[in-house]
């Protein structure tokens, strides 16, 4: 039989029992919602990035296509010129 314990006296590990098998569990649970917290951080960065290529693809298509129709309208005009 343990003493009883004083509210300002020692460990409460000395009067209480310690179940390993759950502080091992709730260890890996923080762990894995330490490590999905990191994965939810690294995609929503990722995602950023590929959303700033798909701009700058955009950009890239948009200035090719207005400079195919630049040369098409100054090769109207050139023939509408002779």
């Amino acid at each position: 039989m343990t003493p009883p314990r004083k509210s300002s006296e020692g460990s409460r590990y000395l009067y209480e029992g310690f179940d390993a098998a759950a502080a091992r569990i709730e260890a890996n649970e923080r762990v894995a919602e330490e490590r999905w917290a990191a994965l939810d951080y690294r995609l929503s960065q990722i995602d950023a990035v590929l959303e700033r290529l798909e701009k700058r693809i955009w950009v890239g298509v948009y200035g090719v296509a207005a400079f195919l129709l630049a040369q098409m309208g100054e090769a109207l005009i050139h023939a509408a010129v002779k």
